[in-house]
């Protein structure tokens, strides 16, 4: 299993970007797909994931209301779209895979993770 995150960017506060996750390579049953992020100095933070079983989202406390996550099954891709940014936002942003789970937010649950892709949000 692969994935490729991209989409990163400098955005001044209050705006948005898209990031995309794709996903390649077999995955048996039932998976979750979680966005995960991690600031200088701190340890990676779960932010979403979403559920292969039925599409069901989840979010963390400092960006619910303003991220949301979807899927395009067609393509096995998943994104993240991000508005009203911050700049505490700033982070390089992972992509992970739980096999087995149907939502999962601590990262040892996440069994294959992508290369990571830059936000950085100014003031």
């Amino acid at each position: 299993v692969q994935l490729q995150a991209s989409g990163g960017g400098l955005v001044e506060a209050g705006g948005s970007l898209r990031l995309s996750c794709a996903v390649s390579g077999f995955i048996s049953g039932d998976y979750a797909i979680g966005w995960f992020r991690q600031a200088p100095g701190k340890e990676r933070e779960w932010v979403s994931c979403i559920s292969s079983s039925d599409g069901a989202t989840y979010y963390g406390n400092s960006v619910k209301g303003r991220f949301s996550m979807t899927r395009d099954n067609t393509e096995n891709i998943v994104y993240l779209r991000m508005d009203s940014l911050k700049p505490e936002d700033t982070a390089v942003y992972y992509c992970g895979v739980a096999p087995g789970y149907y939502a999962a937010i601590k990262t040892e649950d996440y069994a294959y993770w992508g290369q990571g892709t830059l936000v950085t949000v100014s003031s």
